[in-house]
């Protein structure tokens, strides 16, 4: 009997032994992983922007202090007053996005593509204006479009300052303090911002894909209208977004390559902050800037397809 006891106690079924420790904590390693980020973004982002919209709703002045009584009538002044340099900010941004895309992309598509041994050479060159300070580049600039300079010269005897002229992109026969000036500036100082993400995207590009296009009889133009251009729209995607959202914001190059015409919003925050003083019209500024580029950006990802990015 107690050999038949002892065998049906083996059969009986065993509890599952607890879950290791180790595996509670393969699960909440992703999560730790997050957490330096999520910090840093907490302290430095969130925090500053409950902050910034405090002060926007504050009344009172540098001498006798601020307070908080909800003055949200302080976005509808600011607003109103301010409304041409929000426009002609986005104008600005938008131009220079389109003409970033335009010149990025071949210069994109000939690295990924034609640079063969020199690829990694002209990835540097593309990278190499990081290498000096925002402000020095844009100081330079000034040079470079003087009236006196090479470039005014040659576009004069091209008969493109008359054009420009015409079309009242300047003032004069001058560029420099004008808006061809400032939107050249933002061109130049944020293509990297475009050229990269799309030579990310061309380069991921399989060439097996362009092969069977021409064993298809398909143009080379139409191999990069179905094929090419659909394949590298994520990097479209975050290069106009990495281009439009600093361009929007930027005073610098309005400030050295523009006159009081061409003032951006940029420009009229650095001046309520530091100069004028009034940190609340300056934060309401600043909040309305960020809530309009974050709706024209859902938009633009709404309109180009989420699936896009990925």
């Amino acid at each position: 009997m107690s050999a038949f006891a002892t065998l049906e106690r083996m059969e009986e079924p065993h509890p599952a032994p607890p879950p290791s420790s180790g595996r509670q904590r393969g699960r909440l390693t992703p999560y730790l992983l997050l957490l330096p980020g999520m910090l840093w973004l907490a302290l430095f982002f969130l925090v500053p922007m409950v902050f910034l919209v405090s002060q926007s709703l504050q009344t009172g002045s540098v001498e006798d202090g601020y307070s908080v009584t909800w003055a949200f009538s302080t976005y509808a002044d600011a607003i109103s007053t301010y409304w041409v340099q929000f426009v002609r900010s986005f104008a600005y941004a938008f131009i220079a996005t389109a003409a970033a895309l335009l010149i990025a992309y071949p210069l994109a598509y000939a690295i990924a593509f034609k640079a063969g041994k020199w690829k990694n050479v002209l990835l540097v060159l593309v990278i190499a204006p990081f290498f000096t300070s925002f402000l020095i580049r844009t100081l330079a600039w000034q040079t470079i479009l003087q009236s006196d300079g090479i470039v005014v010269t040659v576009l004069d005897k091209l008969g493109i300052i008359q054009v420009l002229q015409w079309l009242q992109f300047i003032p004069n026969d001058q560029l420099i303090h004008s808006p061809v000036a400032v939107v050249t500036g933002l061109t130049y100082n944020f293509l990297p911002f475009m050229t990269l993400p799309l030579y990310a995207s061309l380069e991921r590009l399989d060439p097996r894909l362009l092969e069977a296009g021409g064993d298809l009889y398909a143009t080379p133009w139409t191999s990069f209208r179905k094929i090419t251009f659909p394949l590298s729209l994520p990097g479209v995607v975050a290069g106009t977004l990495l281009t439009f959202i600093p361009a929007a914001g930027d005073y610098i190059n309005s400030h050295l390559l523009g006159s009081t015409k061409t003032t951006m919003i940029g420009q009229v925050i650095d001046g309520q902050f530091l100069r004028v003083l009034n940190y609340p019209v300056a934060a309401a500024l600043s909040v309305t800037l960020m809530a309009s580029i974050v709706v024209l950006v859902a938009v633009y990802i709404g309109r180009a397809g989420t699936e896009e990015l990925v």
